[in-house]
């Protein structure tokens, strides 16, 4: 079990969901938590429930100013948990453009605007925690999942070379990968969601996570195995099933 007690974490993309689930998991077990998202009524709202010391720093992570303004108001961190992310369902045959890009901007993009901010100090004082939100739908391509599932590649992909980079630094890197967790994005989905999960269980398993070593974990577990092993089914096979 990692000490709580007096760190500082940004979490970003915390205004509901599994974002302010997580943000009640770390304020419990002594964590000071700086919250931040678009919605400034909600982050006010979230930062008066929690039992520990909160602050919020509205934040869009598509805007490279808003990004760099808000990483300078917060200051030097412990952590940082990257949640942010918008979702649209729809297919290659359904293509809006605008969503698509929206999709892409903010759920990869975005973070790679708030790595930016946080990596170089972190690695020049050889010290820091960060975690990042990927999806099981990274791990292949998904029908009806444009935008969704490239950008959730892209950012399960980021967090692997950055473990790679500086595994053996300060600095530790990981990955949440979860399935289906009812959330006001997944709302937007009409179809049946195996293993759907409440955003306060998903926050129980990436907190689990963060009081590890370890770098990867997808949950639930036994829906992860589908994707995981996906990974090993030849083309053919892969698009037989999962078309």
């Amino acid at each position: 079990m990692k000490e709580w007690q007096g760190k500082r974490y940004w979490l970003v993309g915390a205004s509901d969901g599994l974002g302010a689930a997580l943000a009640q998991k770390l304020s419990r077990a002594g964590a000071e938590v700086i919250l931040s998202a678009r919605s400034e009524d909600k982050l006010a709202d979230l930062v008066a429930a929690l039992p520990g010391k909160a602050s919020y720093q509205t934040i869009d992570v598509a805007d490279h100013d808003s990004v760099k303004a808000a990483a300078h108001a917060v200051g030097t961190v412990d952590g940082v948990v990257f949640l942010a992310g918008v979702y649209w369902p729809f297919g290659a045959k359904e293509w809006n453009a605008d969503q698509a890009v929206a999709m892409a901007d903010v759920n990869f993009t975005g973070l790679m605007r708030v790595m930016g901010q946080v990596v170089p100090e972190m690695v020049a004082r050889d010290a820091g925690h960060i975690v990042i939100t990927s999806s099981l739908t990274g791990f292949r391509g998904l029908p009806g999942s444009i935008g969704y599932t490239a950008s959730k590649a892209g950012t399960m992909s980021l967090a692997e070379s950055m473990y790679a980079d500086l595994r053996k630094t300060g600095v530790q890197v990981q990955v949440v990968n979860p399935g289906f967790i009812k959330t006001q994005l997944t709302d937007k989905n009409d179809f049946k969601m195996p293993f759907l999960m409440e955003p306060d269980e998903a926050a129980r398993e990436v907190f689990e996570h963060m009081n590890t070593d370890s770098f990867k974990k997808s949950f639930p577990w036994l829906f992860s195995l589908l994707f995981r092993g996906s990974q090993f089914l030849p083309d053919w096979l892969y698009y037989r099933i999962f078309s």
